[in-house]
């Protein structure tokens, strides 16, 4: 599981991806809120722990940007205030639970595991965008009464630009969720994978077409 980890403290962040690393997870931080709403953009992570208190940008702004840019990641608010109106404030904002400082590691890894065992349960299942529908039990892309099976690699990233609804998502980003660490891979075997899938869309004959963004990675666009 992939963590981000939005939180000013360095010793409570590392503290955090270490407890994380204990259950065989990876924690990712970012120590502001602009370089942790740009984490959170660039790439989807399983989920987020985000601390109120940040430089920059606090972390109920980066929650709203978040989720106004179509960002469902479960996230978890992490805060030293208990008073009520804050907890309001970042449910309110999108957060999905919210956990008061100091808290205990145990209680941490618990919400954690929680939120995202709740969108595991949640997932939906087919994931659309333009005239194209990904169904995700058969691995079958499917435009009208059209359809094509896709192979492991190319569902898995035609999941991610279905669950982006147009943004960017980053080669780096492609190559962590469906190589991960444990294949050999480069961003050469992306735009090998990208190809097959704009061939498939041309079968398909769906207006749905993969853009390659200078520097940014790929999005979908929907042709006028």
């Amino acid at each position: 599981m992939e963590v981000l980890i939005i939180e000013d403290e360095r010793l409570i962040a590392q503290t955090i991806a270490d407890l994380l690393e204990t259950q065989g997870d990876r924690g990712t931080i970012a120590l502001d809120g602009p370089t942790g709403l740009r984490a959170g953009l660039e790439r989807p992570w399983d989920a987020i722990i985000l601390d109120v208190m940040l430089p920059g940008m606090d972390g109920f702004q980066v929650l709203r940007e978040l989720r106004g840019r179509g960002v469902r990641t479960p996230v978890l608010m992490l805060t030293a205030r208990t008073q009520l109106d804050d907890r309001v404030t970042g449910l309110d904002s999108g957060a999905d639970y919210y956990l008061t400082k100091p808290f205990e590691a145990k209680e941490l890894l618990a919400c954690v595991r929680m939120l995202t065992r709740r969108r595991e349960k949640a997932a939906p299942a087919v994931l659309t965008f333009g005239d194209l529908r990904l169904e995700l039990s058969s691995c079958l892309l499917c435009c009208g009464e059209r359809s094509v099976r896709l192979s492991r690699k190319e569902f898995e990233i035609m999941g991610l630009l279905l669950e982006r609804q147009g943004q960017n998502v980053s080669k780096d980003a492609i190559l962590q969720k469906v190589w991960g660490a444990g294949e050999s891979a480069d961003g050469g075997s992306v735009e090998v994978y990208i190809s097959f899938l704009r061939k498939k869309l041309q079968h398909l004959g769906s207006r749905c077409a993969i853009r390659t963004q200078r520097t940014q990675g790929y999005r979908l666009e929907v042709e006028a």
